[in-house]
């Protein structure tokens, strides 16, 4: 869940290639001047092939998103999960620091590692995964983070409802059923996170999707925790739910059998799982508009202005506000 600021820069217009290699070399890398672009919005990941020995991969953080403590928080809890032997890509320490800058911009290294789509397509796949977060939501809890954010619907709900209704790309015939789903949804959100205020928080992923793993033959793994935040163990959990109702049941149990091999479950936070998922929807649509004007989101996400793409969003939201009055998945 990438953090919102509605603005009109393009903060990676000066980033050329030149200056990532010089970026890179200042570290005491020769590189060989390749230069690949991966998938990334938020912030500009690149491969780098070096002279000798296996290509690296940098990470430029949007400038201005988060403070140098919030990173260093990111990077000490990833550093802190490998030494705990939980699969994750920590930045490499060079020089003593794993945060680097370079005329404007702040950026780490990490190893290149491979991988593929976890399919979790068996319950032996899905075992494992509820492992893997177990295990991090074991050296997650055992300490706290101070810079960075906390999950809740006032930053991920309302203040991207406010960005998408000042958003020009939103047709005008959709703005007021927009508005009121997305009232009824984020206050019966507000009311379920004011209800289960009482649950453990913790350090997460914060924004555990499919598409922010990779998995191998040893299992999954993690490449970086750019969204890592305070909030409840079922965020990172729910997220990898796919299908209908029983198949999403079956999925659950077998990912909190995993993880109760490392610390114990709280079954009450099920009752978070729609709410949560309300939060994002109205989130991500949020996360494009505050976006809008740089470059690389026009490119990626042309369907964004589209009368089609807001009559599905208003059908999606309708059918999660339905969903909300369903009871919690039950294992």
């Amino acid at each position: 869940m990438p953090e919102l600021e509605a603005s009109g820069a393009t903060p990676f217009a000066e980033l050329s290639p030149d200056r990532v290699i010089a970026a890179i070399e200042r570290l005491g890398f020769v590189c060989d001047g390749r230069v690949l672009a991966l998938n990334s919005y938020e912030n500009r990941v690149y491969q780098i092939g070096l002279e000798s020995g296996t290509p690296l991969v940098a990470k430029f953080y949007r400038p201005g998103r988060w403070t140098r403590a919030a990173i260093l928080e990111e990077h000490d809890f990833s550093l802190s999960l490998a030494a705990g032997d939980v699969p994750v890509v920590p930045p490499l320490v060079v020089g003593g620091e794993s945060l680097h800058a370079f005329e404007g911009y702040e950026y780490a290294v990490f190893e290149r590692r491979g991988g593929r789509w976890p399919e979790l397509g068996t319950s032996d796949d899905c075992v494992l995964m509820g492992r893997f977060l177990g295990r991090l939501h074991l050296i997650g809890a055992a300490g706290r983070f101070v810079h960075r954010r906390r999950l809740g619907s006032q930053e991920f709900g309302w203040q991207a409802r406010d960005i998408v209704l000042d958003c020009p790309m939103i047709p005008e015939y959709v703005v007021g059923k927009y508005a009121d789903l997305t009232e009824s949804l984020l206050e019966r959100t507000d009311s379920a996170l004011e209800t289960m205020s009482l649950v453990t928080q913790l350090r997460i992923h914060g924004d555990c999707h499919r598409g922010n793993i990779l998995w191998t033959e040893a299992g999954p793994h993690f490449v970086d925790l750019d969204d890592c935040m305070t909030g409840p163990a079922i965020q990172d959990l729910w997220m990898l739910l796919a299908g209908s109702r029983d198949e999403m049941r079956r999925q659950m149990t077998d990912y909190v059998e995993g993880y109760e091999q490392f610390r114990p479950f709280d079954r009450i936070e099920l009752a978070l799982i729609e709410p949560l998922r309300a939060l994002r929807l109205v989130h991500y649509s949020g996360w494009l508009a505050a976006r809008w004007r740089d470059p690389a989101f026009p490119r990626a996400f042309p369907w964004f202005g589209e009368p089609r793409y807001w009559e599905n969003h208003l059908t999606a939201l309708a059918e999660q506000l339905d969903a909300m009055d369903a009871e919690p998945l039950d294992l």
